[in-house]
């Protein structure tokens, strides 16, 4: 694959968040916005390590959870992708917590940005209204 990992993944090594752990919060971002379509490759632990400047452990890691969460499939021979498909059987709960990465964000930067929450989510329903998820 010859996407850049600077282009999917940004890490802060301050932020008192493990690496892997960033990984696997900026690919679910990745995926939730579409900007990681379903059934593209990421790249490989190698590339990413390399161009990040980590362990390959830690981005082996990473690609291991998102595996067993179902997020990421191994393709023999290609690397991981993007899982095609939805879990058989996923409940809205499951689903639910997909989003949770996404929304600690909005709110640690809310609170950094010093916005009220009610307009916040005053933000976020006037954007759902908008994408027609309302």
């Amino acid at each position: 694959m010859e996407s850049k990992a600077k282009y999917y993944f940004q890490i802060a090594t301050t932020s008192g968040v493990p690496i892997y752990r960033q990984i696997i919060d900026q690919v679910k971002i990745l995926i939730a916005t579409k900007k990681l379509p379903k059934g593209e490759f990421l790249p490989s632990v190698r590339q990413i390590a390399t161009e990040l400047e980590i362990n390959p452990m830690t981005a082996s890691k990473a690609y291991s959870l998102l595996e067993k969460e179902g997020v990421l499939e191994f393709v023999r021979g290609q690397g991981m992708k993007v899982r095609e498909s939805d879990l058989p059987g996923e409940s809205l709960e499951q689903k639910e917590n997909e989003i949770i990465p996404i929304l600690n964000e909005v709110v640690t930067k809310s609170k950094q940005l010093s916005l009220r929450p009610n307009k916040v989510i005053e933000m976020l329903t006037s954007l759902l209204k908008e994408k027609g998820n309302e």
